[in-house]
């Protein structure tokens, strides 16, 4: 008689399997998330054999030899800044962002300026070829040399590796993909964590540079266990409003360069364009003869922006005070406004606050204080800014202002742009200020009360 095959319980957040339903998971935590799947067979363990690495030796440390890894420029300039140069031979790169937001453009895109260098292949887990191909017409895409597999088994995509021997692939989208040695349903955690760890497995024991998209959570966190984002290399975000023609890729993780890179992309008719100078997109309805906006300079990895913060300050209609922001970190905000009360004196007690950082970018670095807090003042005041003025620097909880890293990169930028006057973290101050920017006059200052005093005088000049 057959032996029945054996029930398991497993929690969709973490993966973690039980032997029965209970109805919070023993390992994450998490309420209702176990589901009845069959167990896997005793000799699942057989399909890492045909693709594991060959042994390898224990060796001192010192006497390995660095070597300096080659890059392969993608021909999508942003993307490469993101990435560090370009891609590279085994890396493995996990791409998120919301639905419809250009993931498939931009990598289409970018598979087919490699094609004339590389042997590239696309695989579609989501759209059938003849989406893929209408995609590529309406982009005006030259698809010469772009080879497309659309298939979401995995025993299928890995004989087609082992087949062509691609140099670059893209695996549109992970959460698609399943494996026959797995009895749960594409999309699932177990499915998802396998599928990345075979094809992370082969791409690095044959140099192939792999490029996951990934979906992501309500949350906008990548869907899945969050084991997937400690498999890959890289892990890039797309970020942006859909009714904005502007979008972000930002660099959260990258073992081949630095994070917390950002590219900026135009979306067009003809596809997603590389935007050189995004500060003045970002300043683009930027005025400053208006209450309550002040220019920030922040730094995303190695490059500087210029973004404009805007501050509503507006007496509170209700029992509890409203502190929204767009952009910003909201618990920061609450900080600052404890802050401005017990060190400038200012009450917003009573008063609803709402931040907004203009052009759908993201602000999580502290040097915005400084500019959040002269924006809620001239909002507060509703008196603008003194003009051509822009802002940088950490503020503490006992009212001192730190210095922030890069700050003459900062200025540089904004002298750049056409600033002429600049409030900065008196540590950050030039030391030959008057020779190093002669078209921009930097203040130093060191607490709060002195920022709030300065802004007072330049603003009656």
């Amino acid at each position: 008689m057959a032996k029945a095959p054996k029930i398991v319980y497993q929690c969709t957040e973490c993966g973690g399997t039980s032997p029965k339903w209970v109805g919070k998971c023993p390992h994450c935590g998490e309420w209702n998330t176990l589901t009845e799947n069959l167990a896997a067979p005793e000799s699942k363990n057989a399909r890492f054999q045909s693709w594991a690495a060959e042994t390898t030796q224990v060796q001192e440390l010192s006497k390995v030899t660095a070597q300096e890894v080659p890059r392969e420029a993608t021909g999508m300039g942003e993307l490469d800044r993101v990435l560090g140069g370009g891609l590279v031979d085994g890396a493995v790169i996990l791409l998120g962002g919301d639905p419809g937001i250009g993931k498939s453009t931009l990598l289409l895109q970018t598979i087919a300026l490699m094609a004339k260098k590389r042997n590239v292949l696309y695989v579609s887990g989501e759209e059938s070829a003849q989406q893929v191909a209408l995609r590529s017409q309406r982009l005006g895409l030259n698809a010469d040399g772009v080879h497309l597999l659309a298939e979401i088994r995995l025993e299928a995509i890995q004989a087609a590796l082992k087949q062509h021997k691609p140099s670059v692939v893209v695996i549109d989208s992970i959460q698609t993909m399943y494996s026959d040695q797995i009895t749960s349903a594409p999309g699932s955690v177990s499915q998802v964590r396998e599928c990345a760890a075979q094809l992370t497995r082969i791409a690095k024991q044959m140099g192939i540079a792999m490029i996951f998209v990934g979906h992501v959570t309500k949350d906008g966190a990548i869907a899945g266990p969050r084991v997937l984002e400690h498999m890959v290399d890289t892990v890039l975000y797309f970020e942006g409003d859909q009714h904005s023609n502007y979008r972000m890729i930002r660099a959260i993780k990258n073992r081949f360069g630095a994070a917390n890179e950002l590219g900026i992309f135009a979306m067009t008719e003809t596809g997603l364009k590389g935007v050189s100078n995004p500060s003045a997109i970002f300043l683009a309805s930027y005025r400053d003869d208006v209450a309550g906006s002040c220019v920030l300079v922040t730094q995303e990895g190695s490059r500087p922006l210029l973004v404009e913060i805007q501050a509503l300050v507006d007496d509170a209609h209700g029992f509890t005070p409203k502190r929204l922001t767009v952009g910003l970190e909201q618990n920061r905000l609450a900080m600052l406004l404890a802050v401005l009360n017990r060190h400038a004196g200012i009450a917003c007690f009573d008063q609803d606050v709402f931040l907004n950082a203009v052009g759908g970018v993201k602000i999580s670095e502290p040097a915005a204080d400084l500019a959040v807090i002269l924006a809620m003042l001239s909002s507060f005041r509703n008196k603008p800014l003194p003009e051509k003025m822009v802002a940088f620097g950490e503020i503490g909880l006992s009212g001192e202002i730190r210095p922030v890293p890069r700050g003459q990169e900062r200025l540089k930028e904004a002298e750049k742009l056409g600033f002429k006057r600049a409030i900065v973290p008196k540590a950050n101050l030039p030391k030959n200020a008057p020779k190093d920017f002669p078209n921009l006059q930097i203040y130093g200052v060191d607490n709060l009360q002195d920022a709030v005093s300065l802004c007072r005088d330049l603003a009656d000049e």
